[in-house]
């Protein structure tokens, strides 16, 4: 079976380990220390995530994907497109509203403490910022569902179906 170039998976995998870890800390910061300044490092990662989500897309519209196996049903072929599109789409929205929110606060927007970000010429009164405010907490919910069907879906393929579709991306 063919399998993503190592660069797509070293993409995945490095994504894959940010965006979990992200979703932690978006999830569990006001439970943890305030001292560990969580929400700026949780602001870099996002910042991050996009960055490395439209390298990964030019990445993919160069090389194509290995094929899915001509034994799978439509069904699953398009589930599993539908998918990979709403990784995608998850993976642009949920930095671009945070960046959003944020460039309406007092506070600077900077990468891991070594560089200020430009913010969006935004307010906190404007509409944008409540949107996406309301969309980067509701799609975090919806995303970790997405990944834990993911993660299901790759498990029945490598256990149950055996047909090696888990092995193209490790």
């Amino acid at each position: 079976m063919d399998r993503y170039s190592h660069v797509a998976r070293a993409l995945h995998w490095i994504m894959a380990i940010l965006i979990l870890f992200n979703l932690f800390l978006g999830f569990a910061h006001d439970a943890l220390p305030r001292e560990w300044k969580v929400m700026p490092v949780h602001k870099s990662i996002g910042l991050t995530v996009l960055a490395l989500t439209v390298a990964r897309i030019m990445w993919r519209f160069t090389r194509s994907a290995p094929p899915l196996p001509a034994e799978m049903p439509a069904w699953e072929k398009g589930a599993a497109h539908l998918t990979h599109f709403a990784f995608y789409a998850f993976m642009l929205v949920l930095p671009l509203t945070g960046w959003i929110m944020t460039s309406a606060g007092d506070r600077p927007l900077n990468w891991f403490f070594l560089f200020d970000v430009p913010k969006f010429a935004v307010a906190k009164g404007d509409a944008i910022v409540g949107i996406s405010g309301e969309a980067h907490e509701v799609l975090g919910f919806v995303w970790v569902a997405l990944l834990i069907l993911h993660g299901l879906a790759a498990m029945r393929h490598h256990f149950i179906l055996k047909d090696g579709v888990l092995r193209r991306m490790v």
